[in-house]
């Protein structure tokens, strides 16, 4: 792809420069990656360590899935709420001040969480632990998000594709550390180490981090896809039509691989493979983990990358086409256990990529200059899905099975489909021909 330079009151910035900005924005979500990721290794854990009885309410029933996923959907809500606020401040700040302070407050609370994680006696202590982390990792993921867009207009997809990768894949690392800890001491001794480990190298990598200056980063001569000669505000973007449907294609999405990621470890023990030996030793659980955390990771740069090259809207389609039949697959034949791997696999690998698609569908729509916090504004969309695992909880606890939940999320995902090809491409073309035509 053919770019030039502008230059202003700052010179292009080298690639060594922007490539050093990608890759510690890339570390940091790898380091928090485990606050959603790794989430599944302690549910059976903490649903067998506490007793049905206590003197707290909020303690009575930590014996049952809804009330620990619970949790997790907190720290979702939270992750995703209050990214508004966060990418408000990063861009008010300033590129050399926003970046480093937010995501150095980020790492204090993503350490702070896991600890009072660690040491929690009641649901409502390990509540508090997923409001503090989920408030950390937020502002960590939606810095490095903005990060990558403003640094790479010319290779958009691909940039956040990799960053998002680091949250996708990140847990990838840990898994079976975390498992021998817990095995070897106990979750607790799990949440306090890798807490304050990751929390640390956040915190460090902050201070390496700033935005790019007005003049620094090369403009796209004829890009492939479709972008905004103009930048949209905050407020223009939230009256905007393509938004909100941007935001309920979000929803639906992300919402059917929630309840995917979230309770992995609860669907391989329910279709009776979680301790099958698949390989080398290595149950179908711990197999699924490591290769679920690969897709998830790999589909976001390639999803990325294709859709810098075939379009937003196209790739979309192929996507979420083939994620509906992982959906059907993995509860016809989940029971068994390379299948499980297999299709579980293939969910994560057509739901990794909303997280590169719908950012720089976003920045392509509405422009870079307040990137930070409109992308925020759409990220809320996946604490809105963040209520779906709790409910596909209660809808296994009513039925009896899975079967049911993964209906659900083979329908959402054909409906995005056609959204996509049929309703968000149109709107699109009309906003940023609307934007050419006045001459911004």
């Amino acid at each position: 792809m053919a770019v030039t330079a502008t230059v202003s009151d700052h010179a292009v910035a080298s690639n060594a420069t922007r490539w050093t900005q990608l890759v510690s924005c890339v570390v940091c979500m790898i380091m928090i990656a485990n606050l959603q990721y790794g989430w599944t290794l302690f549910v059976n854990p903490m649903k067998e360590a506490h007793p049905t009885w206590g003197f707290d309410f909020l303690s009575w029933h930590w014996d049952t899935l809804s009330a620990i996923t619970l949790a997790f959907t907190i720290f979702i809500a939270l992750e995703t709420w209050l990214t508004p606020i966060q990418g408000w401040f990063v861009d008010v700040l300033g590129p050399q001040r926003g970046p480093k302070l937010m995501v150095a407050i980020g790492g204090i609370l993503v350490g702070l969480g896991w600890v009072i994680n660690s040491i929690a006696d009641s649901l409502a202590l390990l509540y508090l632990g997923a409001i503090v982390g989920g408030a950390g990792g937020g502002g960590v993921y939606a810095t490095s998000v903005g990060q990558a867009v403003k640094w790479f207009p010319d290779r958009r997809g691909l940039a956040v594709g990799l960053t998002a990768a680091g949250y996708g894949a990140g847990a990838v690392l840990t898994v079976i550390p975390i498992q021998y800890v817990i095995r070897s001491f106990d979750y607790q001794t799990a949440f306090l180490w890798f807490g304050l480990l990751q929390g640390a190298v956040v915190f460090v990598l902050a201070f390496l981090l700033r935005g790019p200056e007005p003049g620094e980063v090369p403009v796209v001569a004829a890009p492939k896809v479709i972008q905004s000669t103009r930048s949209y505000t905050p407020g223009e973007v939230l009256t905007s039509p393509v938004f909100w449907l941007l935001y309920l294609m979000f929803v639906m999405v992300s919402g059917s691989g929630l309840m995917a990621t979230a309770q992995v470890a609860p669907i391989a023990r329910d279709f009776g493979v979680e301790k099958v030996v698949l390989f080398f030793g290595a149950t179908t659980l711990t197999v699924a983990l490591i290769v679920d955390g690969v897709c998830n990771g790999f589909a976001r740069p390639l999803f990325g990358w294709i859709s810098d090259n075939i379009g937003r809207e196209n790739t979309m389609a192929i996507a979420f086409t083939l994620g509906a039949a992982s959906y059907w697959l993995l509860g016809a034949f989940g029971s068994v256990p390379l299948a499980f791997v297999t299709f579980a696999a293939a969910i994560f690998l057509t739901w990794g990529e909303i997280f590169s698609l719908f950012p720089s569908t976003c920045t392509d729509t509405f422009g870079p200059k307040f990137a930070t916090v409109n992308l925020s504004l759409l990220y809320t969309a996946k604490g809105t899905s963040a209520f779906f695992p709790t409910v596909a909880s209660l809808i296994k606890e009513y039925t009896g099975s899975w079967q049911a939940v993964f209906v659900v999320a083979t329908v959402l995902n054909l409906i995005v489909v056609a959204l996509a090809l049929f309703v968000l491409r149109p709107l699109r073309q009309r906003v940023i021909a609307q934007g050419k035509a006045a001459g911004q």
